[in-house]
C-alpha cells in the first residue's frame, strides 16, 4: 500500500514539471507568436525601434500597371529556311570544298557528283529525242497516205500512239535531267556530262557535312544542310497561365546568352497546344534581322503585356524568404506586425502588383516602408530560439 503511494505522488510531481516546461515560453507572447508557422509570424518593436525604424504604413492602392512577363527561349528558323540537300540518284561525291560555317549563294555550285546512271539518263534522253523526230515524220507521212486512203488507218493509229508514248518518255527524262541539275539544251548541243553539279537552293551556312569526298550517297540522303539566318524568329515558351495576357502584336525585348545588347521583336503567334511542362511556344518576329546570329542560341526575353488597374504596394512594401514572398500587417495591439503570405505579379514604377489571402478584411493596413527591418527581425528573433525583440 506504501509502494502505491509512493508511485502515485512520483508520477503526480513528473505531469506537474511537464506541465510547466510546456508552458514556459507562453510567459512571453512575442517568443510564443514568431515560434508560429511562417505566414502567421509576428514581430514586435519597442518605442525606440519604431522611431529608429521609421516604419511606415498604408492601404493597398489600385494602380494601372504596365506589366511585363519574364520567359526563356532560343532563337529558330522557320522549316522552309533550313533545307537539307540530297540527290535523287544515288552517285559518288567527287569534289567539294564546304565545310560547316561556310556561307554560300542561292545557285552556287558546291559540289560535283558522279555515276555511270548519270551518263545512262543523259543517252536515254538523246536516243529518244532522235527516235521521237523520226516518229514525228513518220507520224507526218502517214496522216497523209490515210487521208487518200492509200494505207489502212489502223497503221495510222499505230504510229500516233508509238509518237504519243515518246513524247511522254521524252518529257518525263526532260525532268529527271533537270531534277540532276542537267541543262536540257547544253545536252541537246552533244555535250554529255560526266560530272553533276550540286547547287545550293538558297542562300545561308552551311551547318553540316554529312558525305566526304569519294563516299557514295545514296537516293534523298542528306549531304549537306544549309540555314537561311536571315529570317531567324524568336520561340519563346510560355507558361499557360501567362497566356491569356499575350496578344499578336505585344512587343518583346530579349538578350542572347552570349551577349549583352538588347534586342526587339514582336509577338506574331501563338500556340494553341499545351505542352506536359504547361507551357506554350510562342512565335515572334525579330524587329531587325541579323544573319550573324545563330539558330539554337538561348535568350531571356521580356513580353509586355500592356497596361491595366491592378491591386498593388509599393515594391519595399514585399519581402521574400525561403522562395515565398510575403507583406506585413497592422494588429490590434500597439507595435505588433504580423507576416502574411501573398502571390505577387507585375511590377513597375516601383510598385508590385499583390494578390492578397481571403481572410484579410476590407482596408487592412500594409508596412509600406521597413518591411525589410521588420523581416530581419524576425528572422534573427527565431536564430535566436523565438526572441523577436
Amino acid at each position: 500500500m506504501k509502494g502505491s503511494i509512493i508511485l502515485m505522488i512520483a508520477a503526480f510531481a513528473f505531469t506537474a514539471c511537464g506541465s510547466n516546461t510546456g508552458k514556459a515560453p507562453a510567459t512571453d507572447s512575442v517568443q510564443a507568436e514568431a515560434h508560429g508557422p511562417a505566414e502567421e509570424a509576428v514581430v514586435e518593436l519597442t518605442e525606440a525601434q519604431m522611431k529608429t525604424t521609421g516604419l511606415q504604413t498604408g492601404g493597398l492602392e489600385q494602380r494601372e500597371l504596365s506589366g511585363t512577363i519574364r520567359v526563356n527561349g532560343l532563337l529558330d528558323v522557320p522549316p522552309q529556311q533550313m533545307l537539307s540537300i540530297s540527290m535523287p540518284i544515288g552517285g559518288i561525291l567527287r569534289n567539294t570544298d564546304l565545310l560547316e560555317g561556310f556561307w554560300v549563294k542561292k545557285g552556287q555550285v558546291i559540289a560535283q557528283m558522279e555515276h555511270p546512271d548519270y551518263i545512262q539518263l543523259q543517252q536515254d534522253y538523246l536516243e529518244t529525242k532522235a527516235q521521237l523526230v523520226f516518229l514525228e515524220q513518220e507520224f507526218e507521212r502517214q496522216k497523209e497516205l490515210s487521208a487518200e486512203n492509200v494505207t489502212a488507218k489502223k497503221t495510222f493509229q499505230k504510229t500516233e500512239s508509238e509518237r504519243n508514248t515518246l513524247r511522254v518518255r521524252l518529257e518525263a527524262l526532260k525532268q529527271k535531267l533537270l531534277l540532276m541539275n542537267i541543262q536540257v539544251s547544253r545536252l541537246e548541243g552533244g555535250t554529255i556530262l560526266r560530272s553533276i553539279p550540286v547547287l545550293a537552293p538558297i542562300s545561308g551556312y552551311v551547318t553540316k557535312v554529312n558525305a566526304n569526298v569519294g563516299k557514295y550517297v545514296s537516293p534523298n540522303e542528306p549531304l549537306f544542310e544549309i540555314v537561311d539566318t536571315e529570317h531567324l524568329h524568336a520561340e519563346l515558351t510560355v507558361f499557360e497561365k501567362d497566356i491569356p495576357r499575350l496578344k499578336i502584336g505585344s512587343k518583346v525585348r530579349f538578350i542572347l546568352s552570349n551577349e549583352s545588347k538588347e534586342r526587339t521583336a514582336t509577338v506574331h503567334l501563338i500556340g494553341r497546344e499545351i505542352d506536359n511542362d504547361r507551357t506554350v511556344r510562342v512565335h515572334c518576329h525579330l524587329d531587325r534581322e541579323d544573319k550573324e546570329m545563330l539558330p539554337g542560341t538561348y535568350l531571356k526575353a521580356w513580353v509586355e503585356t500592356g497596361a491595366a488597374k491592378v491591386p498593388a504596394l509599393p515594391s519595399a512594401a514585399v519581402v521574400m524568404d525561403a522562395g515565398n514572398e510575403y507583406v506585413f500587417v497592422t494588429t490590434p495591439e500597439a507595435r505588433h506586425y504580423r507576416r502574411v503570405q501573398v502571390k505577387t505579379g507585375v511590377q513597375a514604377g516601383g510598385y508590385t502588383e499583390v494578390i492578397l489571402p481571403g481572410e484579410l478584411p476590407e482596408g487592412t493596413q500594409f508596412v509600406t516602408k521597413g518591411a525589410h527591418d521588420l523581416q530581419a527581425k524576425m528572422l534573427n528573433g527565431e536564430e535566436e530560439g523565438g526572441h523577436a525583440h
